[in-house]
């Protein structure tokens, strides 16, 4: 039942150069975001991205996570997640991290699927924004705590979902579920929660932006992974013997990536 909540559906509709779907394009330079971002960071050079779409249908959410940031040298294409989040929680490479802006933008009203974030940090408490017709949230989501609510399944319980599996419109507000060819599940538009996602790298200056084109000054995991394990040594974390390759990822995670905890019902 767990993969089935979180086996959430996403269209990528550009991606760098990319443009991936027709029309997409003034979200993608949309310049309120840009604005924003650039009141986010203090940094003038804003360069868009990324736009993806997010569906849920009834009964699925989201967990409380921070998204996958990006250094110079690495990123997501060739490392592994879970240690470009230690490596950015550590707070051992702000000096090689490249800020990025995270837009949310929704365009229909959704019963449930509150977008929920930690503005002043893990321990104080969420906030929660409804999913309302045009409105968006920019904001760091490398940094800030964020998930979504369960989308309300009162009406339809959750269906078995698993990975593969598509979402297609059939018209009229109609979208069907399908594994293969083979229906599965059917919904209408406003049962589903729909949000679209923009990113921006965020530049001081020409400079900065020609320097991380040009990988200057580029990180290596190898230096990476010296400075984590000295710095585990310095807080007496480990002594002697480095942990082994099946050891250390767990080892970081839970040195460096503090959780909120956990909100109880109302």
């Amino acid at each position: 039942m767990l993969v089935a909540r979180t086996n959430y559906f996403r269209e990528t509709y550009a991606y760098g150069d990319e443009v991936r779907i027709a029309g997409i394009e003034p979200f993608l330079r949309h310049e309120g975001f840009v604005e924003a971002a650039r009141a986010l960071y203090g940094r003038p050079v804003i360069v868009p991205a990324i736009v993806y779409a997010n569906l849920l249908v009834p009964g699925q959410e989201l967990a409380v996570h921070t998204d996958v940031p990006e250094f110079r040298g690495i990123s997501r294409k060739t490392h592994p997640q879970w240690l470009i989040v230690v490596m950015h929680h550590s707070g051992l490479f702000a000096e090689w991290r490249m800020p990025i802006a995270t837009g949310v933008a929704w365009f229909h009203d959704c019963a449930g699927g509150d977008f929920v974030f930690y503005p002043d940090g893990p321990q104080a408490p969420p906030d929660a924004h409804p999913v309302r017709s045009n409105t968006a949230l920019l904001l760091d989501t490398d940094s800030v705590f964020h998930g979504v609510d369960r989308v309300d399944e009162r009406e339809r319980p959750l269906t078995p979902l698993w990975p593969g599996m598509r979402l297609a419109a059939l018209g009229d507000g109609r979208w069907q579920v399908l594994d293969g060819e083979r229906p599965v599940a059917e919904y209408r538009w406003e049962e589903l929660r729909f949000s679209i996602s923009w990113k921006a790298y965020c530049f001081a200056d020409e400079a900065e932006r020609r320097g991380w084109r040009e990988h200057q000054a580029d990180l290596s995991v190898a230096s990476v992974l010296d400075r984590l394990l000295a710095d585990l040594a310095a807080r007496g974390v480990i002594r002697g013997t480095r942990p082994s390759e099946a050891e250390l990822p767990d080892l970081l995670i839970d040195t460096y990536v503090r959780y909120p905890a956990p909100v109880r019902a109302a």
